[in-house]
């Protein structure tokens, strides 16, 4: 989590007389609200990820497209940079500001424009909430799908750039599999309209592209989404296991069984304590491990499936395990998930929420590796994981106050998000790469690949302007990290080496 380049940043790009700017801009825009003194922007100087901090030059509020449009010519034209955010929930700096850069807060873009019922769809703006699209929806029997753990205040816009996940995405889907169509400005102001509201349109699929590229190709302002249809019945099975790797192994053999769950989710002893201590769901506290399996659709099919799922549980060791015995307790049993990570907040002066996805068949061996991780550094990890589809997200515990405490929290991450990819995961599932893990995509990608992502970049944001060093390392970054090979000394494409 190294941020030496920010330097290397904010050196590129010209410096401007933020004074006069301010004048120019509100000249231009007279009625978009403008943040410069340092106490009005000090609220942005990071996202979830708040170890880091950068206060920008400009903090920019609107609330119509056409203000997005005129502020990002103008930003074009002088060669300013613009760093998009949406709630500040991330948790890998995609929205940390440059000191020399405009924020653009579209948080004022929060209305539902439309729910048509008989297509199963929303039209939305950026700043919706994501859980507020399912209570529109409601009232319809609909509801959209991925589900964040930070769903009461993420916005839609952040989860499209973030390609947000959720406890119930082992069965629906990403962001990706639940949007149809999204409008989106260019950094010289262009808006283009991505996909359709049809399942399928001809050319490239520009919507898989823009969903994840974390604010670097466009900013986005129009999301249409799909709706599902609220599942006749819903069950969770609460499993206690005496072993982490059991737990583990478990969740494979599910799957391996031909059973999808919409949600299948594990969290170790450190996590289940801080969860029930916090919030009172009913977790066995003696327990090394947890699984949260929910099996939903038809009540004759969830009947058979929460037979099979039990039968499989107990075959894989499982001590004991629970039915929610009615809609109240299921609630209550995500609720403790969903809110594993303030929980873990609770226990520790500081926690760093890694992100790394692994294939299934892999859990036992790196739950293994995590705890010799964790002793090997001196840190306590509490483990939470999306586990059905290999989406984990370690907590590591520290004190930034004590010495060296927060170098060995970023070591031990560094550390766990490469190990992902030697198991043949990726270094990340939900929550971007954004400046946290832009060293780890050194070791996730070859010098052609990154290469190729700058080109893509390059495509729409010819000069780089838009949330410039993140997500994609510079080859000359990556030489620097020691994780990529360059011939004879010198770095392929150097006019890359701009950021």
């Amino acid at each position: 989590m190294s941020f030496l380049y920010i330097e290397r940043v904010d050196g590129a790009i010209a410096t401007h007389d933020k004074t006069a700017l301010v004048a120019e801009l509100q000249a231009l825009l007279p009625d978009l609200q403008v943040l410069h003194a340092s106490e009005d922007v000090r609220p942005y100087e990071c996202d979830g990820l708040s170890a880091y901090r950068a206060s920008p030059m400009l903090v920019a509020l609107p609330d119509r497209v056409e203000q997005v449009q005129a502020l990002l010519k103008f930003a074009s034209a002088r060669q300013i940079p613009v760093v998009a955010r949406g709630a500040g929930t991330g948790l890998s700096g995609g929205a940390m500001p440059l000191e020399k850069g405009i924020l653009l807060v579209m948080a004022r873009f929060n209305r539902i424009l439309d729910i048509d019922v008989e297509a199963s769809t929303a039209r939305v703006q950026p700043g919706v909430r994501n859980l507020a699209i399912s209570q529109a929806a409601a009232p319809h029997n609909l509801y959209y799908a991925p589900d964040p753990s930070s769903q009461i205040a993420c916005s839609i816009g952040g989860n499209v750039a973030e390609n947000a996940g959720g406890v119930h995405c082992l069965k629906y889907g990403l962001t990706v599999h639940n949007i149809l169509k999204l409008d989106v400005l260019t950094i010289d102001g262009e808006r283009l309209t991505l996909g359709s509201e049809a399942l399928d349109c001809p050319g490239f699929d520009l919507l898989a592209l823009f969903t994840g590229s974390e604010g670097m190709l466009g900013i986005v302002v129009e999301v249409t989404v799909k709706l599902l249809t609220k599942p006749q019945s819903a069950k969770v099975l609460l499993a206690s296991f005496d072993d982490v790797e059991k737990a583990g192994r478990a969740v494979g053999q599910i799957i391996g069984a031909g059973v999808i769950p919409g949600g299948l989710e594990m969290m170790d002893n450190l996590a289940i304590r801080a969860a029930e201590d916090f919030i009172k769901a009913g977790y066995p506290v003696n327990a090394q491990a947890i699984l949260l399996c929910e099996v939903d659709g038809a009540e004759s099919d969830v009947r058979e499936d929460c037979d099979r799922v039990d039968a499989l549980l107990r075959a894989a060791g499982a001590t004991d395990i629970r039915v929610a015995k009615d809609e109240a307790e299921r609630q209550r049993f995500w609720a403790g998930r969903k809110n594993a990570f303030p929980a873990v907040g609770r226990i520790s002066p500081d926690y760093y929420c890694m992100d790394g996805t692994i294939p299934r068949r892999q859990l036992p061996r790196v739950l293994k590796s995590i705890a010799r991780l964790s002793a090997e550094f001196g840190l306590r990890v509490a483990n939470v994981f999306h586990a059905g589809d290999g989406n984990m997200h370690p907590l590591i515990l520290f004190d930034a106050n004590a010495p060296g405490e927060m170098d060995r929290a970023e070591a031990i991450g560094a550390r766990i998000l490469e190990l992902c990819v030697e198991v043949g995961g990726s270094i990340t599932g939900e929550h971007g790469v954004g400046r946290e893990k832009i060293n780890q995509m050194c070791a996730q990608f070859n010098s052609d690949e990154l290469t190729l992502f700058h080109s893509l970049k390059a495509a729409f944001d010819p000069a780089g302007l838009l949330n410039p060093g993140k997500n994609i390392p510079t080859l000359h970054r990556c030489a620097e990290f020691g994780s990529m090979h360059i011939h004879h000394g010198a770095v392929p494409f150097p006019e890359l080496e701009r950021f």
